[in-house]
């Protein structure tokens, strides 16, 4: 690992995080790597703490916005309206947008310490966890990621899916990106015809022949790990029923406290409970059944494909705990969908702790794995703490970090060099199409021309290509 730790081990900081010296940000160059709201969120932080202070967002994709573009379902308007918001803060002239350029691959760590005074790295999470059961690997085991990834059009994911090949399908995971999956895999294509999915994703949605989606979770319904607003949209559609299966709708002592003492939570298991005494409706197109009791023991394979999915019946133990009970159930699935979380990944040149899937780190200051700090490297977001929390959450994890930050100013050693143009030469030497912020608005134009020019006009249609988009950034 090149990345030299400390020599220190607080650096100048307190554990509160406090302040530094009066004139010991004056001028502090930072780089931050990841465009999503995490890194914005510290940029624009770390700006408003001094009028000096300059940053560089560096990010591995053309465009800015991270999970926002990428991670948020199309038919999500209203989270996707976060983006006015960072682009405000994207237009302050202390803030530079270097897109296409991968840290770790592009542009080694110690390359950019050459230039800047710090680094905080806000990579989050894009990647499935692993599911440790067997048969995670049939044909027709999916990664809940990958399809997020799918109909998001992530531009270095896969672009194409097939739907045509299952009626009956499970989602293990009743997190809020599982509801996202089981949304979009029982919705029909015309459906999200609003949305801002390329002719390619219609294409597939339309094809589909999805029936029932059946979602699994290994708790109960007062352990349910959605949002309320979530929960409600998994039912807006009129071609889509939700069935609560009545078996699984089951409360401890340990449930009720979790009830009683959130009130997000109490209004979760009311929707849930309406949904599990209702008469089924013959009408809808397709029904997503949810499961609660039933962990997942086995995907069922023949032939190397998915032919259906093993779980067992667990019970609750007094104190929202469960345990097995020894009963199995075999569901007649044709596709397993896998939404148990993300994770990171790795940085090339940094720590990794491959147990937490995270960035070792305390408070934001980034550790080697013994625990000692690195000198002016600090992490944010997923990347710092796990894939846990909603987005609003990402502004006060900032702040923890840049406070850590501006406390270790002081002790900072400063760049050698420390101008714009300098990092400009290093990309270009290298050869980097690196995109800017303008160039971000440039694309933004031509996606929404592509929405108005389409028959449904619609707010925009995305480009998907990495080298189209950078092409109309460039232009």
């Amino acid at each position: 690992m090149s990345v030299s730790p400390a020599t220190s081990s607080s650096a100048g900081a307190t554990p509160g995080g406090e302040s530094p010296v009066d004139g010991a940000t004056a001028g502090l160059r930072v780089a931050v790597v990841g465009a999503g709201p995490a890194g914005i969120y510290a940029s624009d932080i770390l700006t408003k703490s001094d009028d000096t202070v300059t940053v560089d967002i560096f990010d591995r994709l053309p465009t800015p916005y991270g999970l926002i573009r990428y991670g948020v379902a199309p038919d999500h308007p209203r989270i996707k309206q976060i983006i006015v918001a960072l682009h405000r803060v994207m237009e302050n002239p202390r803030i530079i947008f270097r897109g296409n350029v991968h840290v770790g691959v592009d542009v080694k760590v110690d390359e950019l310490r050459e230039h800047y005074d710090a680094i905080i790295f806000a990579t989050g999470a894009e990647r499935d966890r692993d599911l440790s059961i067997p048969g995670s690997d049939l044909r027709r085991s999916y990664g809940g990621a990958d399809f997020v990834a799918f109909y998001d059009s992530h531009p270095d994911r896969e672009q194409t899916w097939d739907l045509s090949d299952a009626t009956s399908v499970a989602v293990i995971g009743v997190g809020n990106v599982g509801l996202d999956v089981a949304r979009i895999l029982a919705r029909t294509g015309d459906e999200l015809l609003y949305t801002d999915i390329p002719p390619h994703v219609h294409a597939v949605l339309a094809k589909s022949v999805v029936t029932d989606v059946h979602m699994f979770a290994r708790r109960g319904p007062a352990q349910a790990k959605f949002t309320p607003v979530e929960l409600r949209e998994l039912d807006h559609s009129p071609n889509v029923q939700v069935v609560v299966s009545p078996e699984g709708m089951e409360f401890d002592q340990g449930s009720m406290d979790a009830i009683n003492s959130a009130k997000a939570q109490r209004m979760v298991v009311d929707v849930l409970s309406d949904w599990a005494v209702r008469d089924i409706d013959p009408a809808p197109r397709a029904r997503i059944h949810i499961h609660f009791l039933q962990n997942p023991v086995e995907i069922l394979g023949e032939d190397g494909a998915v032919v259906g999915l093993r779980t067992e019946q667990m019970e609750l133990t007094g104190d929202a705990g469960v345990r097995g009970t020894g009963n199995f159930t075999d569901w007649e699935v044709q596709a397993v969908y896998r939404a148990v979380g993300y994770r990171s990944e790795a940085i090339e040149d940094l720590p990794f702790d491959t147990a937490k899937l995270v960035l070792p780190n305390v408070a934001g200051r980034v550790t080697d794995l013994d625990g000692s700090p690195l000198t002016g490297i600090y992490a944010t977001g997923w990347v710092k703490r796990g894939p846990v929390g909603l987005i609003g959450h990402t502004k006060s994890d900032a702040a923890e970090t840049v406070a850590h930050l501006l406390a270790d100013a002081p002790q900072l050693p400063r760049a050698t060099q420390r101008d714009s143009a300098s990092v400009d030469r290093l990309l270009a030497d290298k050869g980097l199409s690196a995109t800017d912020f303008a160039g971000w608005d440039r694309l933004d134009a031509h996606e929404r021309s592509l929405g108005d020019a389409d028959v449904y006009d619609r707010e925009r249609v995305k480009v998907t290509s990495r080298a189209e988009m950078t092409d109309i950034a460039a232009r």
